[in-house]
């Protein structure tokens, strides 16, 4: 594994309950748009790589389709079997998945490549396990990012806090443009044709106190950040926090949370 990838274990361990009542809303967004560039229906063959807590799994077996989900975490996989429990669950990491050259009509990532240290190599082996003609559809966050994504950010920053050295990033040479040309490039590039890569914006309504209980938990690299200098730090940040919701609430009292995410899609 690289660096980013021990980071990456190291933030999500144990954290599928705390994903689930906060981050998972957010990637949820974009199921519908990443099934329909799937083609997902009755029958498809799918899998779902880096299931999190299976909200893509759960909605690919309402379509009809006979589902695989796969995650590097214990828990989540926990979770998916409870919210899919049409599918067939393992635990697997990439960029080595547990199943035959070609298994697939379509495979899925909603929000995964982001999460990997070989993005790449990642591709090549969901490629594999793909049909000739089958087609893969993937997400990643649009950077740079919304206002909505960069508000727990702004807020830790603006707190004095500041990346601890344990937080990796991807090697620069295995990094890509978290753009609709970079990600089609990147599919290209792992042998994928017919590309199509498109944004997707949305707003998120949320609660304050629900937003920010993700990162107050140590979720994601943010949440590594809000947390890196303890109970001190979370109580600084959480009091810039509050003053930046400000930019955000509406008069029901939910914030409006602008994000925005690239969707590709591609054949093998």
């Amino acid at each position: 594994m690289t660096a980013f990838d021990v980071m990456e274990r190291r933030i999500w361990d144990g954290q599928a309950d705390a994903y689930a009542r906060t981050a998972a809303r957010l990637c949820a967004h974009t199921v519908p748009a990443l099934l329909d560039a799937a083609g997902a229906g009755p029958g498809t063959r799918l899998l779902d790589v880096g299931c999190g807590t299976g909200n893509v799994a759960a909605a690919a077996l309402a379509r009809g389709a006979s589902v695989r989900a796969v995650d590097a975490e214990p828990d989540k996989v926990a979770a998916t079997r409870r919210a899919a429990p049409g599918a067939e669950v393992r635990s697997g990491t990439l960029p080595q998945l547990p199943y035959a050259d070609g298994e697939f009509d379509a495979v899925v990532a909603n929000f995964v490549l982001n999460h990997v240290g070989r993005p790449l190599e990642a591709l090549v082996e969901m490629r594999r396990v793909v049909r000739p003609g089958g087609t893969i559809a993937v997400t990643v966050w649009q950077l740079p990012g919304t206002p909505g994504q960069t508000l727990v950010g702004r807020a830790a920053q603006a707190a004095g806090l500041t990346r601890p050295d344990w937080l990796a990033t991807v090697d620069e040479e295995r990094n890509f443009a978290r753009t609709p040309d970079g990600l089609a490039a990147l599919l290209t590039a792992a042998g994928l044709g017919e590309v199509r890569s498109t944004t997707q914006a949305w707003d998120h309504r949320t609660a304050p106190d629900d937003w920010w209980a993700g990162p107050a938990a140590g979720i994601g690299a943010v949440g590594g950040m809000v947390t890196s200098a303890g109970p001190e730090g979370v109580t600084a940040a959480k009091r810039e926090y509050d003053a930046l919701c400000r930019e955000f609430l509406a008069d029901d009292g939910l914030l409006t949370l602008p994000h925005a995410a690239v969707l590709a899609q591609g054949r093998a």
